[in-house]
């Protein structure tokens, strides 16, 4: 027998989670590059790889306090970003694409290499940095909660800061869309030679969007990296694509639909996963292996995503006048 209660509860677990919330954070940056302004970043791992780095590095190797950390991964990403952008924003979109996958397989390579290991801890990555965050924790030590949302102080204090920033970035995200600022950004990602016959600075613009999206990607990191320790296959170029599916899911240009891609991405995941495992084991799928099972996965919910990118190209909460910009 499966049981069914155990898979849904898990599946229920990644709505507050905050893998989700780091998820939904990133993708709100690719959101501001992409869906915003039309730029191509397929590297938002790298940001978020140096966000995590930048943050766990801080704290061991240096003895930064939380906000110290945080201000280094903020920093590194804003020299990332003016690396990437620099030599690109003045040419087609397609030179930011190759370089951004390419320097954010850079960083996780650096990180992974024994070179730098005792900075880093190579391909091992590095643990036990969560104590200056875990000592600003409010809440009393005990489990809180019921059912599959019962969780000790510092997962609670954990969820309820990861998910405070989320709904800070999406009113500021909201805000700076409907400002002066927002409508050249939309009109750049319309026609950028119009908005350059006005005036603007093209290049200004598209780096400073590069940079705020960027930074958003960067604090993504930090959260990812703080229910568990940080390790350089976490970043590899499938994460950006994760992200990239999570934005098309909840629709490119729009500031909700990030936070709620992310969640349908991962409740499905994790409801797939758990349906597929134990099928497995009920004897449902005689054919597949358990190693099997757990590519499977990836495999519906693509095709789930599929589906709502044929039927609703503009993702759950976007508008198909939002999609022109890449006829």
């Amino acid at each position: 027998m499966i049981d069914w209660g155990a898979i849904f509860g898990n599946a229920a677990v990644e709505l507050i989670s905050p893998t989700t919330a780091a998820y939904a954070l990133a993708a709100l940056g690719l959101a501001i590059h992409f869906g915003y302004t039309g730029l191509l970043n397929f590297g938002q791992a790298g940001f978020m790889a140096l966000g995590a780095y930048g943050y766990a590095i801080s704290v061991l190797k240096f003895g930064f306090p939380v906000w110290g950390a945080v201000l280094v991964g903020v920093g590194a990403s804003v020299i990332f970003a003016l690396i990437l952008g620099i030599p690109t924003l003045r040419l087609r979109a397609d030179y930011l694409a190759i370089v951004t996958i390419a320097a954010a397989e850079i960083v996780r390579l650096l990180f992974t290499t024994n070179t730098f290991a005792p900075l880093t801890g190579s391909a091992n990555g590095l643990s036990g940095y969560k104590t200056g965050f875990a000592a600003l924790n409010p809440i009393p030590a005990g489990r809180y909660g019921f059912g599959p949302f019962e969780y000790n102080a510092y997962d609670w204090w954990l969820r309820i800061v990861a998910w405070t920033i989320v709904v800070i970035a999406v009113v500021f995200v909201w805000q700076l869309m409907r400002s002066p600022w927002g409508r050249v950004i939309k009109g750049i990602r319309e026609d950028e030679d119009a908005v350059r016959a006005l005036g603007k600075n093209v290049y200004s613009y598209k780096m400073q969007s590069l940079i705020l999206g960027g930074v958003l990607g960067t604090i993504a990191g930090m959260i990812f990296a703080l229910p568990r320790a940080v390790v350089p296959s976490n970043y590899q170029t499938a994460l950006t694509f994760f992200i990239y599916a999570i934005l098309l899911l909840g629709g490119a240009a729009t500031v909700l639909g990030p936070v709620i891609g992310a969640i349908i991405f991962w409740v499905l995941l994790s409801f797939f996963s758990g349906f597929i495992s134990r099928a497995v084991e009920a004897g449902w799928l005689p054919f597949m292996s358990s190693i099997q099972a757990g590519q499977l996965r990836f495999i519906l919910v693509g095709v789930a995503i599929m589906l709502i990118v044929i039927f609703r190209p503009q993702g759950i909460f976007g508008n198909k006048k939002e999609l022109a910009f890449v006829k």
